[in-house]
């Protein structure tokens, strides 16, 4: 039996999805190891080879393929526990990091200052060299400049080092030169030039990324080189890939150089899965939600494309690379309820983590989270959470949530748990409407895809707060991107800098350009041995109207991989109609102007296949387990407890109604009907509408 696994590093679980050669599929997830993510991921993998029957030695030896997010860059960031990194830039620019754009994050806190810097303003080095905006040399790198960089460099034991240069990403000579020295007279360090990591236009941009990526770099090496050692002696002989944030997956050399690319990998795969689920519906517009531990991750996607940014920011740091547009907060099943100075209830973003945890855990965690909640609400189980595996303590989680919000705000522990529960609810629902009504999107026209081990339990109150018509519960919600991982291609993105109006274009220029990428791009993804027929090259511009600041990405429709006038003919009529549709306005008439040419590379992977189930009837009830009191409509009323490991193709039950995973449970609201479909998966809808009735009306928005 040939096995694929995908494994996913959260915060608080690490998951797994396990898939044979037969597409029978299975789900696992053990606790983070937060101190060596890698030791939580060989816990799981010998949970797995238990499982099968096998020595972790055996099963290794038969697994084809492992396809892995990580979260340790994200949190090397977020924690400021990077390597120490230094920085090279052209003299006279010593400040572009500190200076940044001159903007605050937030324009309405007056005293809000900027993050804590990756560099201390001692580890930026400045040299003497210059090359002019068409990339012509004026200044040679003046070598004494370099060599002063090299000894401050040493002395303060500097283990990373970015460079970036006025100009380089038209002529990277001197970058390259004075990465040499660094290389030759500074043996193991790691170096980030921000000519290969991000050749193109905007100084403090350019700068950041590639300070991010050195910053990123060591650990990510010293955690992946580990990794591969501990998988090859173990008898592993497969091909493990690594997830990307722009949604596509990389060899682990191709991380190693590029490690700024994994910085949101996790949550990036949950578009990828998404879209597998709804395209079981020919759905295409939907509002994929992953509420785990830590964080409640979101992603609108319009037409089934989800909308990719080169403005993320990761603790304030601009990240320019390419990464699936996804928002964030800290809502989560251990996200910690407080009181405020002002007195008032508040959810979040603190999380308790997998060690200590919630107070529930019985691991010695004090504070009460939104499991906490869930518990003495009667949503979960005492004795069947994490599939048995754990017992939660209920005396716990009541006297956590007692001592903590109940007493002090002079109300009962139920009123408080409920407070808990509805204010996560709000948190996360107020965030949907910022990618959905912000963006001129109506909510009430999308599918929601729900994901995490506590997505499904919050998701019903979320759709009715937004009239989301129809909620799709996966079978693998739990592990949702782990599911997705194994759905994902290899994908490299890159740029180049050209800048001219449409009425000047050197079409000669562009056309060499793009060749120089696509070079780029095969050598890569033949190192990563793909096939030349599973190559797939995807060509776009950035493009603005004279006198505007903020470009947006367009495709271009090349011919055989050439650009000629009516190519851009047409792409100028996607940019117009593209920006109506962004900023509900465009001016056909005006001159627009190119900044950026973009190629995305896509090694197309083989992807898995879910075998269709057994029909197994409508009615449910030789899954039912038994009665529960549960929290609805301000009382506790007895619902029904089901077994989803017995529910499957056919059944069909109405709300309120409790369904009980391994690794997730579902909560099924008084005003909702659940079904489940040919793969096992659970689709909520409104009692009153039928469910065929509202998938039919959905595809209609597409």
């Amino acid at each position: 039996m040939v096995y694929r696994v995908a494994i996913d590093v959260g915060g608080t679980f690490t998951d797994f999805l396990l898939l044979d050669s037969e597409s029978n599929r299975r789900i696992f997830k053990v606790p983070t190891s937060p101190s060596d993510p890698s030791q939580g991921i060989f816990n799981g993998l010998e949970l797995m080879a238990k499982a099968k029957g096998l020595t972790i030695d055996n099963f290794l030896s038969n697994v084809d393929v492992i396809v892995h997010g990580t979260t340790i860059t994200t949190n090397a960031v977020l924690t400021g526990n990077g390597a120490r990194t230094g920085f090279v830039t052209t003299k006279g620019f010593r400040d572009v990091l500190n200076m940044r754009r001159g903007l605050k994050e937030n324009q309405y806190e007056t005293k809000q200052g900027p993050p804590p810097p990756l560099v201390p303003r001692y580890l930026i080095q400045t040299v003497k060299e210059r090359v002019d905006c068409e990339g012509k040399e004026l200044l040679s790198v003046d070598y004494d400049d370099v060599i002063k960089a090299v000894n401050v460099f040493t002395q303060e034991d500097v283990e990373a080092i970015g460079i970036s240069f006025l100009f380089s990403f038209f002529n990277s000579l001197h970058e390259e030169q004075v990465k040499d020295i660094l290389e030759s007279k500074m043996p193991g360090v790691y170096v980030s030039c921000s000519s290969e990591i991000l050749p193109q236009i905007r100084f403090y941009e350019r700068s950041s990324t590639v300070v991010l990526n050195a910053y990123l770099g060591p650990i990510l090496k010293r955690y992946l080189q580990n990794l591969l050692e501990r998988l090859g002696s173990s008898n592993f002989q497969g091909t493990l890939l690594i997830m990307q944030s722009n949604g596509g997956v990389m060899s682990p050399e191709v991380a190693m150089r590029f490690a700024a690319n994994t910085i949101l990998s996790g949550p990036a795969v949950g578009p990828t899965a998404g879209l597998y689920y709804a395209s079981t519906y020919a759905l295409k517009n939907i509002i994929t939600i992953d509420m785990g531990g830590t964080s409640f991750d979101a992603c609108l996607i319009k037409d089934s494309k989800p909308n990719v940014t080169t403005e993320a920011s990761i603790n304030g740091h601009r990240l320019s690379l390419p990464v699936i547009d996804m928002h964030t907060i800290g809502a989560g099943g251990g996200s910690i309820a407080w009181i405020d100075s002002g007195g008032i209830l508040k959810v979040g973003p603190q999380s308790a983590g997998a060690d200590p945890g919630p107070a529930c855990y019985d691991k010695g965690g004090e504070k009460p989270t939104v499991t906490d909640a869930n518990l003495v609400l009667g949503y979960l189980d005492i004795d069947y959470f994490y599939a048995g595996g754990m017992k939660l303590n209920y005396k716990a989680a009541v006297e956590a949530i007692e001592g903590k919000i109940a007493h002090p705000l002079g109300m009962n522990v139920v009123d408080a748990a409920y407070g808990i529960y509805h204010i996560v609810n709000a948190k996360m629902a107020a965030e949907l409407r910022v990618i959905s009504v912000a963006r001129g999107y109506d909510p009430r026209e999308f599918a929601i895809i729900v994901a995490g081990g506590a997505g499904p339990l919050h998701a019903g109150m979320i759709a009715r707060e937004l009239e989301i018509p129809l909620i799709i519960v996966p079978k693998e919600s739990s592990v949702f991107c782990a599911a997705g991982m194994l759905m994902s291609d290899l994908r490299h993105d890159y740029v180049k800098t050209y800048t001219s109006s449409f009425n000047y274009v050197n079409f000669e220029e562009i056309n060499s350009l793009f060749k120089q990428m696509e070079k780029d791009a095969m050598e890569t993804l033949k190192q990563e041995r793909v096939p030349q027929d599973k190559i797939v090259l995807e060509y776009s511009a950035d493009i603005r109207y004279e006198g505007q600041f903020n470009e947006v990405e367009v495709p271009i429709k090349t011919v055989a991989g050439q650009v000629d006038m009516d190519v851009l003919l047409e792409t100028l009529r996607i940019f117009h109609d593209k920006h109506e549709s962004l900023y509900g306005y465009s001016m056909p008439g005006a001159p627009a102007k190119i900044i950026n040419l973009r190629l995305s590379a896509r090694g197309v992977t083989k992807k898995p296949s879910f075998k269709p189930s057994t029909f197994k009837g409508e009615d449910p009830a030789g899954a039912l387990k038994k009665y529960r009191q549960a929290f609805f409509g301000r009382q506790f009323i007895e619902v029904p407890v089901y077994n989803g490991l017995k529910m499957g193709y056919g059944n069909r039950l109405n709300g309120p109604a409790i369904i009980e995973e391994p690794t997730t449970t579902i909560l099924v609201p008084p005003e909702y009907s659940l079904v489940c479909d040919h793969q096992d998966n659970y689709l909520i809808h409104p009692k009153d509408q039928k469910v065929e009735d509202l998938i039919t009306a959905l595809r209609r928005y597409s």
